[in-house]
């Protein structure tokens, strides 16, 4: 097993990342905390294999916390902030996860850690396997004007982007979050999320069917772009019997 930690001055970072770790079976949550000293005295303590390290914390910083840590646990960083990527590299982290985490990146993620931590070990489990099995169940959490809302991942049908705010529909809502397409695409489970245009994502099970240069999902018509054509056909074939 690999004993982990959890750091975020967030609640619901630390809900979040709790869920995921639940469902690996190679993983063993040692402790979640808001408190990054006492999770310094942890990893110092040597009871700690794997931190899952928040970049921006108001007593230490992630990247304070790598230094004075100096290697004693690999760390996984966790973040909306991509400009902290390549110092947390230099650092020789595992991996950088940009928030909201789908579940399908942080398997990819922990499945990396498993291999660095226990060489020896073969992974059992693909990730294309849990990714199906979760996808269900599997669900990001999104900022609105007046509070942070659970989306599940299965619900929604395509993703509009609007200058410096995303919608998201579904069949039953649109909700509005601010936030880029680019840091939405990467969150987004790619096995069934497909970026067809500079301002839209779709779910590649809710496509009801496609003419020519056009997907239509219910009484939405929406283009791809020249940029994605290319790609989105690739798979779209892939798919074909």
């Amino acid at each position: 097993m690999i004993r982990c930690l959890v750091v975020d001055d967030e609640p619901l970072a630390l809900h979040i990342l709790e869920d995921y770790i639940s469902k690996m079976p190679f993983l063993q949550l040692v402790k979640v905390t808001t408190n990054p000293i006492e999770a310094l005295q942890l990893v110092q303590g040597g009871d700690i294999d794997l931190v899952f390290l928040d970049v921006q914390m108001p007593e230490l910083t992630g990247i304070q916390f790598l230094r004075i840590a100096n290697g004693k646990s690999k760390v996984i960083l966790t973040t909306a902030y991509s400009q902290y990527a390549l110092e947390g590299y230099e650092l020789d982290v595992i991996d950088y996860l940009l928030k909201p985490i789908a579940f399908d990146r942080f398997f990819k993620s922990v499945q990396k850690a498993q291999t660095i931590i226990q060489p020896s070990v073969k992974p059992e489990i693909k990730v294309e396997a849990v990714a199906q099995n979760d996808f269900l169940s599997d669900f990001i959490f999104v900022k609105t004007e007046h509070k942070i809302q659970k989306v599940y991942l299965n619900d929604i049908l395509f993703i509009e982007g609007l200058k410096d705010y995303i919608s998201i529909f579904t069949p039953a809502e649109r909700i509005i979050t601010l936030q880029n397409m680019k840091k939405m695409e990467d969150a987004l489970p790619e096995k069934h999320f497909i970026r067809v245009h500079k301002s839209y994502i779709v779910s590649i099970n809710k496509i009801d069917s496609i003419e020519r240069s056009r997907i239509f999902i219910g009484d939405k018509i929406i283009p791809v772009g020249d940029t994605y054509r290319e790609d989105f056909f690739k798979i779209i074939d892939g798919k074909n019997i």
